[in-house]
């Protein structure tokens, strides 16, 4: 089968974490160039060790600031020369508490991580993509429901679907597609943490209660999350744009 990304160039934050890792090994093995763009030097040259591919090259950058921002698109279009996806992946889950006990400058840090970080991606970003780009944003279930204790993270991934949306809206004329991803509790480090935040002494407890919730009764890899990834990434969804897809195993329909 030929290669659904051959030529193309992608930018994924978050690229050294579980679903950003996922996805670039499979960009790669597409056919794409990829620069994958995390706050720590060390876990990104740990990723590029890992997928050890002549298409790959990586920046520090922090998504919350606009000179990262612009940072990681110059770094991008100096090594590959254009931009034509976009995977605004790059997320933190902030602590579990209720509202009236959730640290104000915990908030602050998920909403300038999770939703201003979307926001100066699709400022800087998209206006250096070329014509029929993709752009995914990772929202989560929790960007369609929510979750007691995880106020500020379900503000967040509420917050980027509208930004999607408009987003969605003003690209269309040069044909860049717009679309966020909703992964329900996936098999990585972000759900560990959750589960030991929720409950310090019995964290595998809160992780069956989690598959519980799932029709399929299983947590989702971050490789199923980077199928979705291609899928939006590649031309096959050409025509789809303002969406909201959701990556469960029915947890959202229960």
């Amino acid at each position: 089968m030929m290669e659904r990304l051959r030529g193309k160039v992608a930018i994924i934050t978050g690229g050294a974490g579980g679903i950003g890792k996922a996805t670039a090994k499979l960009f790669l093995h597409e056919g794409a160039k990829v620069v994958i763009v995390d706050l720590n030097k060390d876990v990104l040259e740990k990723a590029s060790l890992e997928l050890d591919h002549e298409n790959l090259s990586y920046c520090v950058a922090d998504v919350s600031k606009a000179t990262d921002t612009k940072k990681f698109v110059e770094h991008t279009l100096e090594v590959y020369d254009k931009i034509d996806i976009f995977f605004a992946n790059a997320g933190i889950e902030g602590t579990s508490k209720p509202i009236a006990e959730y640290p104000d400058e915990m908030f602050d840090k998920v909403i300038a991580i999770n939703l201003k970080g979307v926001w100066l991606g699709c400022k800087h970003v998209i206006p250096k993509m070329g014509e029929g780009g993709s752009v995914m944003i990772t929202s989560s279930v929790a960007g369609l429901k929510g979750f007691a204790g995880l106020g500020a993270y379900v503000a967040s991934k509420h917050g980027v679907i509208g930004l999607m949306r408009v987003a969605a809206l003003e690209n269309a004329e040069r044909k860049i597609r717009v679309n966020s991803i909703h992964p329900g509790p996936v098999n990585n480090d972000m759900m560990r943490r959750i589960e030991k935040e929720m409950d310090p002494e019995n964290p595998d407890q809160v992780m069956k209660g989690f598959e519980a919730t799932v029709p399929f009764g299983r947590y989702i890899e971050s490789s199923e999350i980077a199928d979705m990834a291609l899928f939006l990434a590649s031309d096959e969804s050409k025509f789809i744009t303002g969406c909201t897809h959701v990556v469960d195993g029915g947890m959202l329909t229960s």
